[in-house]
């Protein structure tokens, strides 16, 4: 299946050309840093690029204060330092410490972004070598982030989700390792109860993924002084294809998403009807790559953050409130923010999410149903990609599924998922009950698919992929609706571009759109031809405010 990036052993000794160094000694300056010093610090703003002319540097565990590996983790002359949040001047996950005296050529990050914009070849260096060194921490067990509890905890585990998702390299370790002192180095301040923990020793007060996302930089500050071209709701496919035609055409862009960029296509294990992926492609991995490309152009990504209303100031401006009570505001704003799927009506479904219920598929989750009887609910392509997934880990997947055939789905899944020895098709079936303590324990199924009365299946955990509920109860009553809440755009809401909603401005894309076609390439098609419309709108309120 294909990946992001080559393996930083090979990528991290890609150097830039004389040329490109000559161009970055003209917006550099030349500073020289003793052994021992810190060139990057965990949370601290990547908002210089470094460039070694002399000495060398070490990658360095948070927590043990070591080299990262035998090799590959250091750089010498000719290499630069950084990572992928360099992009966006995000917070640093791991630390960089100089080994011996370095001299280095530093350069402001915008200055350095202006410079790739105008050297594409440099630029292709600097983002495949700082996507690569993401990806190799991910791999990895470094980390300056460490969640303790995640089997036993839902909040911690809900933590995990989101670090993972957003790509935010992490070590976990359970409480009945802290008790028995089978911790790393230097970790005896952890305590044995579920937590999270910083660097070292700083264990975070009431944890959120809020919290987390401030201390690596992915939470911007925002607020109405700052007025963007256009703010995209929603980091799905389309938000994301939106973001990098926006970014390319020139336009200030700021994407704000609730949970994850990538959206529900983000949490599939394997796309595989994506043309130019031959083999196969994470739902999550082809969203990074689209968002490293829209950092590349300067647009920027705001998570967690949730729509809650939106209004148009008496300037025109449109501003969204967040859920934190800021608000952001552009000349435009497209709508992007996708759908959900649907709760299940059933009782302590609440209780369970997230101790047994989810709503994705991913490494993850998997960790929870190894050797496990394992339930998916849904007949769309979704649920059939998390049960072949799912197979791998789970000594039997039962796929719930509600008609009495499987028609939603794509015909060479339904093959597979037919022939597939780990997997038993459910046709006609549902879940009737749950059960369990803590976490989920056991389901009860019903329907015609079950042979005598109701069935028991003992499982830890059931994945719920039905229905499409469109996210758009926050929107203003300017923006029209259907009766199933999709929002009307073309015209249905009485415009000529077939993306503008009835509510001047303000651009509606992908799975949230009424009569949109639900899938990954045609919402990152409606994004990327989006752009031009909103690029008109801007330069016509941009000629207003002169």
């Amino acid at each position: 299946m294909e990946s992001l990036a080559e393996d930083l052993r090979t990528m991290a000794r890609t150097p830039l050309t004389d040329e490109h160094v000559e161009a970055l000694r003209r917006i550099a300056e030349e500073r020289t840093y003793p052994a021992g010093a810190m060139l990057a610090e965990p949370g601290k703003p990547l908002d210089t690029f470094q460039y070694l002319l002399e000495g060398e540097a070490e990658a360095v565990d948070a927590v043990t204060g070591e080299r990262i590996g035998p090799d590959g983790a250091t750089l010498g002359p000719g290499q630069f330092a950084g990572e992928v949040g360099f992009l966006t001047g995000s917070g640093a996950m791991l630390p960089v410490r100089c080994m011996s005296e370095c001299r280095i050529l530093e350069a402001p990050r915008e200055a350095m972004l202006e410079l790739m914009s105008r050297y594409p070849e440099a630029s292709d260096i600097v983002v495949t070598v700082l996507a690569a060194r993401r990806r190799e921490l991910l791999q990895g067990n470094s980390s300056s982030l460490t969640l303790v509890g995640v089997e036993r905890d839902r909040h911690i585990r809900s933590i995990a989700a989101f670090a993972q998702r957003n790509r935010i390299p992490f070590r976990t370790l359970e409480v009945e390792d802290v008790r028995e002192g089978r911790l790393p180095e230097d970790c005896s301040a952890i305590p044995a109860e579920p937590c999270v923990v910083f660097g070292r020793d700083h264990v975070m007060e009431a944890p959120t993924t809020a919290k987390v996302a401030r201390l690596f930089g992915l939470d911007l500050d925002l607020g109405p002084s700052e007025v963007h071209d256009v703010l995209i709701v929603g980091g799905g496919p389309g938000g994301v294809a939106a973001a990098v035609y926006a970014g390319a055409e020139g336009l200030s862009a700021l994407v704000i998403e609730d949970a994850t960029i990538g959206g529900q296509a983000g949490t599939s294990s394997r796309i595989e009807n994506y043309m130019g992926f031959p083999t196969g492609i994470s739902g999550a991995d082809l969203c990074w790559r689209g968002e490293v490309q829209a950092m590349k152009f300067g647009t920027r990504f705001a998570v967690p953050r949730r729509a809650v209303d939106m209004r148009r100031r008496e300037d025109g401006i449109l501003c969204v409130t967040l859920d934190d009570g800021t608000e952001c505001c552009a000349r435009a704003v497209v709508l992007a923010c996708g759908v959900q799927y649907r709760r299940l009506p059933l009782d302590r479904l609440e209780e369970f999410e997230g101790a047994g219920i989810y709503y994705a598929a991913t490494e993850f989750e998997a960790r929870f149903c190894r050797d496990a009887q394992v339930v998916v609910v849904g007949g769309g392509n979704s649920a059939g990609q998390a049960a072949m997934f799912l197979s791998r880990h789970a000594a039997c997947v039962h796929l719930l599924v509600r008609e009495d055939r499987l028609g939603a789905m794509s015909s060479y899944l339904s093959r597979r998922l037919e022939a597939s020895e780990h997997v038993r098709v459910r046709l006609s079936t549902e879940i009737a009950a749950l059960e369990g303590g803590e976490a989920l324990e056991a389901v009860t199924l019903k329907g015609d698919g079950v042979e005598e009365g109701d069935e028991r299946i003992e499982t830890p955990a059931a994945f719920v992929m039905v229905g499409a509920a469109p996210n758009t109860d926050w929107l203003a009553d300017d923006v029209a609706v259907d009766d199933a809440g999709f929002v009307l755009t073309g015209e249905a809401a009485g415009r000529e571009s077939p993306f503008e909603t009835s509510m001047d401005g303000v651009f509606a894309i992908g799975d949230l759109r009424a009569e949109s076609v639900k899938r990954v390439a045609s919402a990152v098609g409606e994004g990327s031809v989006v752009i031009s419309r909103v690029w008109e709108h801007v330069q016509k309120v941009r000629d207003g405010e002169g």
